[in-house]
């Protein structure tokens, strides 16, 4: 962990998750969404937005992203997908991968593929919940990463049936994808049917929409992520 940012330390049996914004922070909203799943009780812990590590990872300034952290029983934990592991190994009876084989391997493999990479459409479409940008004009490469994300909705739920991108549960990987709706709604993308009905619903899962809620009121405002502003 950077020596920056000092979190607090979790009491015992208490779990903690360190977040950086709501509004901004796509990776937070993961470790969130995640720790929902498990069903662990946990209490959220803000850092400071002016922190310079902070606003590195918000910037995308960094290689490392460190925020979320998960503190539990002693334990730091970092960077998303670890987080999921964990937490999956935490509480095996939360269901967080699919049950069936096959689907486990597609579901851990397009949550990495989400970790590791569209970065244009990370750079291009920053994640920005109080924002509304009609007819934005997205760009080649962002566009090809959205191609590959709605190829990845489409080929799930059509095997899997939805709502969810693997059948009747939410797993790691809707919650690894739930901030890219997000940037949908805000640039105004325009979805195949599939696509759109994915993301309707996750944006109306009751943790999406308290954390939504909670952006909207968020002092903070980072100048570089607020470009050309639209309500």
């Amino acid at each position: 962990m950077a020596d920056t940012f000092k979190p607090t330390q979790s009491a015992p049996g208490e779990t903690v998750l360190l977040i950086s914004s709501k509004n901004y922070s796509s990776w937070s909203l993961r470790g969130y969404l995640l720790l929902h799943l498990s069903g662990i009780a946990f209490r959220e812990e803000v850092a400071d937005p002016e922190d310079p590590t902070v606003r590195n990872e918000l910037l995308m300034r960094t290689s490392s992203i460190r925020l979320p952290c998960l503190l539990h029983e002693g334990v730091s934990v970092w960077d998303t997908l670890a987080i999921a592991e964990f937490l999956n190994e935490l509480c095996p009876k939360a269901a967080m991968l699919p049950e069936d084989r096959l689907a486990r391997a597609v579901c851990r493999s397009i949550s990495g593929e989400m970790h590791s990479g569209f970065s244009a459409l990370r750079s291009s479409l920053p994640m920005n919940l109080r924002s509304r940008r009609h007819n934005f004009t997205v760009w080649s490469s962002a566009r090809a990463d959205i191609e590959r994300v709605t190829e990845i909705f489409q080929q799930c739920l059509n095997t899997w049936k939805g709502p969810w991108l693997f059948g009747a549960r939410p797993s790691i990987a809707d919650a690894m994808y739930a901030p890219v709706a997000t940037r949908f709604l805000t640039y105004d993308v325009k979805l195949d049917p599939t696509s759109q009905a994915w993301c309707d619903h996750v944006l109306a899962w009751a943790p999406m929409r308290a954390w939504a809620a909670q952006a909207q009121t968020e002092p903070e405002m980072i100048d570089e992520l607020e470009v050309d502003m639209d309500f």
